[in-house]
């Protein structure tokens, strides 16, 4: 697949950072021109040996105040485009379209008091983008970051989790976070280990945030496995939980990268 070059612009890979066999992160130079809402994607190209181009949409990692772009990406065996991308390194070329798209943004809710972010594997990417910024934090009373990994080494950005109530323009509503970190293939401690759609079933998951679920009070954004957010659409769904749409604001907001 072509796209014509007044479609994307060319950045340049500054750092590529490994955190297991089968995840890592890239970060690049940001175009003046392109702007994005937290939590919206862009779409990337690299190209092949043949010359083709291979087209893929990632979340941002970055915030849209910060001056480069960084993503977060799973290998997958095989796979033609994270194949390509997992071999490029610092001072490579990366394709970014000009244009960001998505609607996994704060704008999908109108109202609420909690909101719960909920993530598996590189779903987390987003969410990292809208929490470094201050709407999030303005917004809402209580703001729960749920990641579930398969093993430790695979919960990615923990630093920057920890690091978000040093953050100057964040620092007096560090008391809002409250992170719940699920490992599900092994024992940790300090993380909760069954799948989360079995810790919402038997309400763990509540008990170890320390807040409800509801439809009157909490505002769900979900990212990652795609089975995941049916199985969890239908559990919120029992609990009077909708998808948020333009025509008809709910509690629950999904991305459809396609």
């Amino acid at each position: 697949m072509s796209v014509s070059d007044d479609k994307f612009t060319r950045q340049i890979l500054s750092d590529v950072h490994v955190w297991s066999p089968t995840l890592f992160s890239l970060r690049c130079s940001r175009d003046p021109g392109f702007r994005f809402t937290a939590g919206q994607f862009a779409r990337l190209g690299v190209s092949k040996a043949d010359g083709t181009v291979v087209w893929r949409a990632y979340s941002m990692v970055s915030a849209p105040h910060d001056d480069y772009l960084e993503f977060f990406s799973i290998v997958v065996p095989g796979g033609e485009f994270t194949s390509e991308l997992s071999r490029l390194s610092v001072g490579d070329t990366l394709l970014v379209d000009k244009q960001a798209f998505g609607f996994l943004t704060l704008d999908r809710f109108i109202d609420g008091r909690d909101l719960w972010l909920v993530a598996s594997g590189t779903g987390l990417a987003p969410f990292l983008s809208i929490l470094q910024g201050l709407e999030v934090w303005q917004r809402f009373e209580r703001i729960v970051l749920v990641y579930s990994a398969r093993t430790a080494q695979e919960l990615a950005y923990q630093q920057l989790i920890k690091q978000l109530s040093t953050l100057e323009h964040l620092a007096e509503y560090a008391h809002k976070l409250v992170y719940v970190p699920v490992v599900t293939r092994e024992s940790v401690a300090g993380c909760l280990s069954q799948r989360i759609t079995g810790l919402i079933e038997s309400g763990e998951l509540e008990r170890a945030a320390g807040v409800a679920m509801d439809a009157e009070h909490s505002r769900v954004m979900l990212c990652g496995n795609p089975q995941m957010i049916d199985d969890l659409r239908q559990l919120l769904k029992k609990r009077d939980m909708q998808l948020s749409l333009t025509r008809r604001p709910g509690q629950v907001a999904v991305e459809n990268y396609w």
